[in-house]
């Protein structure tokens, strides 16, 4: 059968360090499939909390409005030799994102984010998928969404000052972002999924919202 939190015994959790992130270390057993258990096992766990991210979309103009900024992560990723070609720039093409604070619904984060990052308005919602960012080593899950935007006057530069973002927002045709999926030009999971999920479901979403 597959296996559940049932199979899993947590010996003991704590908190090893308290910076912008969190690390807990915990020691577990855990249910073998061909049965048994295993001997306590360490690991770090990276807790982030969990974000919503919205790719905001123009059913009318077939748009995407996409933003672009710094990313520390890219920054420190100089991959292997192996790897074909430089290393990635550490400015991402991205969706809009946020984390949920304690009380918040991941709705009404979408919303604000969505002003806040990309000065457009969001006049529907349309949910994706949820799911785990990198769970080797981090306890983060976001809820992607289609967020409906008029993005005829979307631009310019927007972001927080006080949480230091420093925002470029741009649109182009859907199609457009289609291929630089294709061509490895935009290379993090949440815009790769938001982006294909719109590939399929396109018409689907123009029909809906038209």
């Amino acid at each position: 059968h597959s296996m559940d939190s049932d199979d899993l015994e947590v010996v003991a959790r704590k908190t090893t360090f308290q910076g912008y992130f969190r690390m807990d270390e915990w020691k577990v057993r855990h249910r073998l499939f061909e049965g048994g258990w295993t001997d306590e096992v360490t690991r770090e766990c990276l807790e982030r909390g969990h974000a919503v991210a919205v790719l905001p979309y123009d059913p009318v103009r077939d748009e995407v409005v996409l933003i672009e900024q710094f990313r520390v992560g890219a920054a420190a990723s100089a991959p292997s030799p192996n790897w074909d070609g430089k290393p990635p720039s550490p400015w991402l093409t991205e969706t809009v994102a946020g984390m949920v604070e304690d009380g918040e619904h991941p709705d009404e984060v979408a919303a604000r984010e969505t002003m806040e990052e990309s000065g457009c308005a969001l006049l529907d919602l349309m949910r994706i998928t949820d799911y785990l960012v990198t769970p080797g080593c981090s306890s983060e899950t976001i809820r992607l969404y289609l967020g409906r935007v008029d993005a005829s006057k979307a631009g310019g530069i927007h972001g927080l000052d006080h949480e230091n973002e420093d925002i470029r927002v741009f649109t182009m045709p859907a199609e457009e972002a289609f291929a630089l999926v294709a061509d490895g030009t935009i290379n993090n999971g949440t815009i790769i999924i938001c982006l294909q999920w719109l590939q399929l479901n396109r018409d689907k979403v123009r029909t809906a919202w038209t």
